[in-house]
């Protein structure tokens, strides 16, 4: 069941954003960095670095939720606080693509699907 921040931070678990992943209800946003987006990824995320992030550039929340995902979190939540600030609606996956696998979900790796 997603939470919430002390600053307002909706917070998903990974099998939250898999069912809203395939229910085509979240724009998922890896905010990591191309190579570690081109090693392995979540199938569906757009990549948009944090070290190029800007809140501005992103259209405004629809019909999906945007959700921003890393590697563990940070990276994730800092971008999800930077949305925030922009005045948009703000989510972020908790535990990132580390928690994502540790659940058992699959990526996307080097061109392979892996459970």
């Amino acid at each position: 069941m997603s939470d919430t921040t002390p600053d307002g931070v909706t917070e998903y678990d990974p099998a939250e954003v898999q069912a809203l992943l395939e229910l085509g209800r979240v724009l998922l946003v890896d905010v990591r960095e191309p190579m570690e987006f081109a090693a392995e990824r979540i199938c569906g995320a757009l990549l948009y670095p944090l070290s190029t992030f800007d809140a501005a550039h992103l259209p405004p929340e629809g019909e999906r939720i945007v959700v921003f995902h890393c590697a563990a979190g940070g990276r994730s939540l800092t971008a999800a606080r930077m949305r925030k600030a922009a005045g948009q609606p703000a989510a972020h996956m908790a535990g990132g693509i580390s928690e994502w696998k540790s659940q058992g979900l699959p990526t996307v790796r080097v061109g392979l699907r892996t459970a």
